[in-house]
């Protein structure tokens, strides 16, 4: 088969228009998953031990299964369970919340264990209490050099969003593959998709580069 061109421009289109709710899935997961990671990432490096447990628990069983299962689990069998409809989108957002928001969790506990204890003395003997000490002077350097590894996890989650075609979400893949079927053009659509999401990933690691770079992260 000749690669034709052609189909690549004729497929940019529909496929742009999946890469935008690939985009807003990743986006609005992430920032569901960082307020979940950061609970539990600060319960799992400073909670008690009845909170350190049940963040621990949720960090092993969402790191420790596929996230394609999760999804399923949630669009399939949940319904089963509870008296709700859930829609393809929906399930998809939640997915990226809860798989994220357990990597985001031992991100948080990893910067806030990096930070020296110095600090935190320093705030209380400032006459600060353990919590303002954590919000003020803790977790704004905890988060500064949680950075690189957020943007990291942005990344991971654009490319995972393209499991949910197992549920019907008209994302970046499932386009091309609903292209595929009109046209029978796989080679041209497949590489027009693996395009798209090296550009985006590429642009997105070009960013956090300055990022780093302007904030002197190391």
């Amino acid at each position: 088969m000749n690669f034709d061109f052609t189909y690549v421009w004729q497929a940019i289109p529909i496929l742009l228009q999946g890469l935008k709710l690939t985009l807003f899935i990743s986006l609005v997961g992430l920032c569901g998953g960082f307020f979940i990671g950061l609970i539990a990432g600060i319960a799992r490096a400073l909670g008690g031990r009845i909170s350190k447990t049940i963040s621990l628990i949720f960090v092993e069983l969402i790191r420790g299964t596929p996230i394609m299962v999760q999804v399923m689990f949630i669009y399939f069998a949940l319904p089963l369970l509870l008296p709700i409809r859930i829609e393809p989108i929906t399930a998809a957002v939640v997915t990226i919340m809860i798989n994220s928001g357990a990597y985001i969790a031992e991100i948080t506990r990893g910067a806030i264990l990096s930070i020296n204890k110095g600090f935190k003395e320093a705030g209380l003997a400032m006459g600060l209490s353990s919590r303002a000490t954590l919000w003020h002077i803790i977790m704004p350097l905890a988060l500064r050099r949680m950075i690189p590894a957020l943007g990291n996890q942005w990344i991971i989650s654009i490319k995972d969003t393209s499991l949910f075609i197992v549920i019907g979400v008209a994302e970046l893949t499932r386009e091309g593959q609903e292209i595929i079927a009109g046209n029978f053009r796989a080679l041209e659509v497949w590489t027009a998709v693996a395009a798209l999401y090296l550009v985006v990933t590429l642009c997105l690691s070009f960013l956090l580069k300055k990022l780093e770079k302007r904030m002197h992260i190391l």
